[in-house]
């Protein structure tokens, strides 16, 4: 999908075809299935003949840096720096299969190494044991704790018991794993909501976060996604997920946009180290990267 994606891409600013209405239709159709959504895609491009209008570009390159540049401006980012002294806790949504516990797993290493301590992982998603026995695991792997409960028990508690433990500390940060079963919405809003009260109440003031774990692959679905938990319980900030060559995560310039929410986070491997915060201008640029 994003291979034939970047060929239409490639072959529309490389074509001898004048910039006209048709030039602007056929893009709007091609970032469409770069899984950027209708409405933000017309907006992108209204804006794009609108700036051509304006300078008036020489050569379809020029109309290409155009529509780079306005992708880089929609797109919102922030980075997320746990504040010191304080109790930080950093709460990952999303749904099943979007890489909520890697993603969390590669977090609790990216603050280690830039100098955050007492970092405690929860294991928050209690419906699913192998939830609880990944985290775990990964927990293992990196010399982190992970504070869990048994398989069913209630994921406010486990929050709650991991704030505590960090308390005992004095500071830091808990990044807690959550479930993410859409398929039983009211129920897992209520459970949410749940998690969120206790978080407030227990992390240290403008030191609480909501993460949304968006996959790259899902495609304009991610929207979707991000309408329902931000409906929920608000969302902060994007930690995109399986972002590689093959991933373009377009859905990403409709969920800033429309939604008004941040990408923090860009993830691509297997390994912890492959997380970086992202960058605007290099999304955007790699938006266009064969």
């Amino acid at each position: 999908m994003a291979s034939q994606f970047i060929s239409k891409l490639k072959d529309l600013f490389s074509s001898k075809s004048p910039v006209d209405e048709a030039f602007f239709e056929d893009l709007s159709d091609i970032l469409i299935e770069g899984d950027i959504g209708g409405k933000t895609a017309f907006e992108l491009t209204e804006e794009l003949e609108k700036r051509c209008k304006t300078v008036k570009p020489s050569s379809h390159a020029e109309v290409r840096n155009i529509l780079q540049n306005i992708l880089c401006e929609s797109l919102k980012t922030v980075e997320l720096k746990p504040e010191p002294s304080a109790l930080n806790i950093y709460l990952m949504l999303g749904v099943n299969g979007t890489g909520k516990t890697t993603s969390a797993a590669k977090m609790a290493d990216f603050y280690r190494q830039r100098g955050t301590d007492n970092i405690i992982l929860a294991a928050a998603d209690t419906f699913r044991a192998a939830a609880i026995e990944q985290l775990c695991i990964h927990g293992d792997n990196l010399g982190i704790r992970v504070v869990s409960h048994k398989h069913g028990g209630d994921p406010a508690a486990v929050v709650f018991d991991a704030a505590d433990a960090l308390a005992s500390k004095g500071c830091g940060l808990v990044i807690a794993d959550t479930a993410g079963r859409l398929h039983n919405k009211d129920n897992l809003v209520r459970e949410l909501q749940k998690i969120d009260r206790i978080a407030a109440s227990k992390a240290s003031p403008g030191a609480y976060k909501k993460i949304l774990v968006l996959d790259s692959t899902t495609g304009q679905n991610a929207f979707r996604q991000a309408e329902a938990f931000h409906e929920a319980v608000g969302i902060d900030a994007v930690f995109l997920s399986k972002h590689d060559s093959s991933a373009k995560g377009g859905c990403i310039f409709s969920v800033s946009k429309e939604l008004g929410i941040p990408l923090a986070f860009i993830g691509s491997g297997e390994t912890y180290t492959d997380i970086r915060f992202a960058d605007a201008e290099r999304f955007a640029a790699d938006f266009f990267a064969e």
